[in-house]
């Protein structure tokens, strides 16, 4: 059965002043009315149902999310002792979909990313998760749309199968973010997509993974694996899990795991990691300026401006990002 593991983990770096350590960008209102995690798990219905939905977070950022989307059951968020990078998150949400079904495929989606084209992004998790029933690892490779070099890039191998009506691939590699002249060539080329940091994958052959490239790490998941249904599971977690190394998924496990594939899709994505990518998605007026919140404008063009709750003036500005944080959300 196909479940989706969100990672909420959020260290709440990106789109300062507005997110904080206690509000990372999942837990904020930036797109309507709903917040990014929110969005994150309305996208999923109706390919997966409350009950089939888990998130990956710490025990404070839980109290921030568990209110935001009450139809998930409270012991569906899977509580990380401390953060240790996506790698470890990824094992605990398997571990933890093991002991509930040994025959579990797992989509590893985040909780912080824009999808414009919803239905699209359901049809190709379906068509990545009928790959992925056999062993193979799937990644969703999002097809460039510029020469970005704040992204990761999966070189498209051999074209493999059609399924469900995408193309996809072998991986032919990840490749780390590239100087300009080189995104210029990987756009032009076609064989290249952004890593999107979304895969699908049997919960039994990621751990399968870990046990090959991360054996320390194994051992002590093993452990932790071994205790969930102990009294004392809570006290094995916290024992083992410093135990686990600190890496991401990425270099962790996809850099060198075998039976990889891609399905590129363009599915209107951004990880709204800086204000311009957000004012890229919002829907902006004839000058270009994109509004949150209780905002005047006059004479302004090109500005993303966020009011937290008061209003907010703009007059004569031109490029220019505005947020008055008065209120979180």
């Amino acid at each position: 059965m196909l479940y989706a593991v969100i990672m909420a983990g959020g260290s709440g770096t990106r789109l300062w002043p507005l997110s904080r350590k206690g509000a990372p960008k999942q837990a904020l209102k930036l797109i309507g009315e709903r917040t990014m995690f929110q969005h994150a798990v309305d996208r999923l219905a109706p390919l997966f149902p409350p009950e089939r939905i888990f998130v990956v977070t710490s025990p404070a950022m839980a109290e921030v999310l568990r209110p935001q989307t009450p139809d998930v059951p409270p012991e569906n968020f899977i509580l990380e002792p401390s953060g240790r990078d996506s790698a470890p998150a990824a094992a605990l949400g398997a571990i933890h979909l093991l002991h509930r079904d040994p025959d579990a495929i797992m989509a590893m989606l985040t909780a912080d990313h824009f999808i414009a084209d919803t239905a699209g992004f359901r049809a190709a998790l379906s068509a990545a998760a009928t790959i992925a029933a056999d062993g193979t690892i799937v990644t969703m490779g999002i097809r460039p749309t510029f020469p970005s070099t704040g992204f990761g890039y999966i070189r498209l191998g051999d074209s493999q199968i059609i399924a469900d009506g995408f193309p996809v691939y072998a991986s032919a590699g990840f490749v780390e973010k590239p100087d300009q002249a080189l995104a210029v060539h990987f756009l032009d080329s076609g064989r290249y997509v952004w890593n999107s940091g979304m895969f699908v994958w049997r919960a039994d052959r990621l751990m399968e993974e870990f046990a090959i490239q991360l054996p320390e790490s194994y051992g002590a998941l093993s452990r932790i694996a071994a205790g969930l249904s102990a009294a004392d599971s809570r006290r094995v977690l916290e024992t083992e899990w410093p135990q686990v190394q600190k890496i991401s998924i990425d270099y962790g496990i996809m850099e060198h795991a075998a039976g990889v594939s891609v399905i590129p899709v363009e599915i209107g994505w951004s990880d709204i990691g800086n204000w311009a990518s957000l004012l890229d998605v919002l829907p902006a007026d004839d000058r270009g300026n994109a509004v949150i919140g209780e905002v005047v404008l006059s004479d302004a063009r090109n500005c993303l401006v966020r009011s937290g709750g008061r209003l907010v003036a703009v007059i004569g500005l031109t490029d220019l990002v505005i947020v008055e944080r008065v209120k979180l959300n």
